[in-house]
């Protein structure tokens, strides 16, 4: 596959951590990191990015990390990001005034990222899932009272192993509340759990969009759904396989899925914590499994249909697809 093709190929990128985008050089050398990069499981990812986000205490650094992402967009031909960020990750911005002046921060890098290369961004502000029902209740309620035009939804990551059914029924809650409030709502599922986690994440919930999912393979029922619903899956192939998620690129179930009807899409996760980019993953992923412009264009096609950018943006986005894909 063709780097060049697929760079300029108009896309979106529906799974990314604000985490993972941390640069090496608003770290400190003299601390020493809890893991060497790249990380090997969930747990060790986890414990690095709590250590990198507790180092950036200012508002210009979160501004550099925002404008990095979306320059790092407009080189791969992402048109449009929605950014996960979880507040428990940053101890330097704590409760409601610290979570306001966070989103502020990230907002003033992506307006300025959007000035410079046209790229627009939401932010998907994410639960964890060791935190309580009141916990959850009360970051939605502050988002709400924000009201903040650059948070588009509310997500929940973390390990969602040991336990993720009391984990959902306990958020569900938080999620009812959020769609009332009118934001969308997006759930890490299917990768530390098994395909339970993505009815769930469904049905409790109220998902309308699953982060990575890819275990649902395990369960043809819970793929019925998915196509049924027509439900995304935002697959992300190169972490799946770093974490153990998927034993390598060759086996990932993203092709099985896809070819079954179930929608998905490509991202990076954490592209600074595995050292790679979009084009990284449409390339890998068209070498494995010998995909051709068909194949990743609906890739591209439906990580622009399931983004929460505007209306009016996703009809942007796809004119210049059909246009790019025409030429």
């Amino acid at each position: 596959m063709d780097e060049e093709w697929v760079r300029g190929l108009p896309k979106a990128e529906v799974h990314v951590h604000l985490e993972g985008c941390v640069p090496s050089d608003l770290l400190d050398p003299g601390e020493q990191a809890p893991a060497p990069l790249p990380v090997t499981d969930l747990g060790a990812l986890l414990s690095y990015l709590d250590w990198s986000c507790g180092q950036i205490a200012r508002a210009s650094q979160l501004e550099e990390i925002a404008y990095g992402i979306a320059r790092r967009a407009a080189s791969n031909g992402a048109g449009h990001c929605d950014v996960i960020v979880n507040p428990t990750h940053w101890p330097h911005w704590p409760g409601r005034r610290g979570l306001a002046a966070m989103i502020d921060a990230v907002d003033a890098g992506f307006r300025a990222g959007e000035r410079d290369t046209g790229v627009t961004a939401t932010l998907c502000v994410s639960l964890k899932r060791t935190q309580s029902r009141a916990e959850a209740l009360e970051i939605v309620d502050a988002l709400l009272e924000l009201g903040h035009p650059r948070v588009s939804a509310l997500s929940i990551d973390g390990n969602e192993a040991n336990g993720a059914e009391s984990h959902n029924e306990r958020f569900a809650p938080a999620f009812e509340r959020a769609a009332a409030g009118g934001l969308h709502r997006c759930a890490h599922a299917g990768e530390s759990s098994g395909p339970s986690g993505v009815r769930e994440a469904i049905e409790l919930l109220g998902a309308e969009r699953i982060d990575h999912g890819i275990r649902s393979v395990e369960d043809e029922t819970v793929v019925k759904l998915l196509v049924e619903t027509g439900t995304p899956l935002d697959v992300c192939p190169t972490s799946n396989v770093v974490l153990g998620v998927a034993e390598s690129l060759a086996s990932h179930p993203v092709a099985a899925l896809a070819s079954r009807g179930v929608r998905c899409s490509l991202n990076t996760d954490d592209p600074l914590i595995y050292g790679i980019d979009l084009a990284h993953e449409y390339t890998a992923v068209a070498g494995a499994f010998a995909w051709g412009w068909d194949e990743l264009a609906e890739m591209a096609r439906t990580s622009i249909q399931s983004s929460f950018a505007t209306e009016e943006r996703k009809r942007e986005l796809l004119t210049q697809l059909a246009a790019y894909l025409s030429g």
